[in-house]
């Protein structure tokens, strides 16, 4: 697909909203056959100079008031809202826990792989009314070529992240346990999160395009002597977006 014929999303909390040349210039509420969409779909437009512009969908994973847990997100609604907006490309951003010894808080991560630890959320639009059984390749869960710009970007706006990770998808809300860190260690997980599935497999069925920023918020239960606070998460969360938004908004210029 050619960079003119791109249409890009951020799947985000409502922060992200606020990119640095961006006027949001509507809001749709989004019905689909699986439901409402989270939040209504905030359509922005970013001046990239020279008189041009690029539109930009955003959604918010959580509700604008953030106050839908991630076990509850209405996933399948969300990326055929997307899908139907005419979104070709995903930018998913995610709070994660830090495993591997790297993934300190407040760091930006781009991970590559991702284990599904989910348990009760429906995790295809593959179900009923079916002319034949569908497999997709989820071999490589990200997109290797979003990936790539995010990381180009990151350079040239002298932005700090790592290359790479497997994202381990839990079931929420609540925290995991000491013992189950140490098992997705095992399993070669290097950070943990509760909203990566079946968001990424769901974009792969309906052929988008989908990439992740992590940021690290906390160190995983049980590798840190702190204890797990909101207020923690929050301070390191709110740090990793400002260089969230300087990123997105430069993958954004760079894409058309």
């Amino acid at each position: 697909m050619s960079e003119d014929n791109k249409k890009i999303a951020i799947i985000g909390g409502t922060g992200l909203t606020s990119l640095k040349n961006l006027e949001i210039t509507r809001r749709e509420i989004a019905m689909t056959p699986y439901g409402e969409a989270s939040s209504p779909l905030a359509y922005g437009c970013l001046n990239n100079g020279a008189s041009q512009s690029t539109e930009v969908v955003f959604l918010a994973r959580h509700g604008h008031a953030h106050t839908m847990p991630p076990h509850m997100v209405n996933y399948r609604a969300n990326i055929r809202a997307l899908k139907e907006a005419g979104v070709t490309d995903i930018i998913a951003v995610n709070a994660v826990g830090g495993i591997r010894n790297d993934m300190l808080p407040g760091s930006l991560v781009i991970p590559d792989q991702i284990i599904d630890y989910t348990t009760r959320r429906i995790n295809t639009f593959y179900e009923k009314n079916l002319n034949h059984v569908t497999h997709i390749d989820f071999s490589y869960p990200y997109s290797a070529e979003l990936s790539q710009q995010i990381i180009d970007s990151a350079e040239e706006e002298k932005i700090k992240l790592i290359r790479g990770g497997t994202y381990a998808a839990t079931e929420g809300p609540r925290l995991e346990t000491a013992a189950e860190i140490q098992r997705l260690k095992r399993d070669g997980c290097d950070i943990v999160g509760m909203t990566g599935m079946p968001e990424a497999a769901l974009a792969r069925e309906l052929a988008i395009d989908y990439a992740s920023i992590c940021v690290n918020a906390n160190w995983a239960a049980g590798l840190s002597d702190e204890p797990i606070t909101m207020e923690a998460i929050e301070k390191n969360v709110e740090n990793g977006l400002a260089q969230v938004r300087q990123l997105i908004a430069a993958v954004i210029e760079n894409c058309h």
